[in-house]
């Protein structure tokens, strides 16, 4: 089973979270708010969005690069666990 099969709740919610985002953004933009306001709503839908993008990569790289039924070299899970920290940096 696909891990976005398996996390689907929590990725559904992240998305419906990220979709409130968004429209919030649209409504402050609507009722010309302060540029201030509006930049806060961007720049904290950007972290929501770069947080659903993270959850997937990760569920990604543990599914289909270390999970290869016992086979996975301890080189390899290194390798993949550094690339998880990486991305979870770059992200933020």
């Amino acid at each position: 089973m696909p891990h976005t099969v398996r996390e689907r709740a929590k990725l559904l919610n992240r998305a419906k979270r990220l979709r409130g985002q968004i429209e919030a953004i649209e409504r402050s933009l609507s009722e010309e708010d302060d540029c201030s306001l509006i930049l806060h709503q961007i720049v904290a839908a950007r972290g929501a969005i770069n947080g659903l993008l993270t959850q997937v990569i990760e569920g990604h790289i543990r599914e289909h690069l270390l999970d290869d039924n016992g086979h996975t070299s301890e080189a390899k899970r290194r390798d993949a666990e550094e690339l998880i920290a990486a991305l979870k940096t770059y992200i933020k």
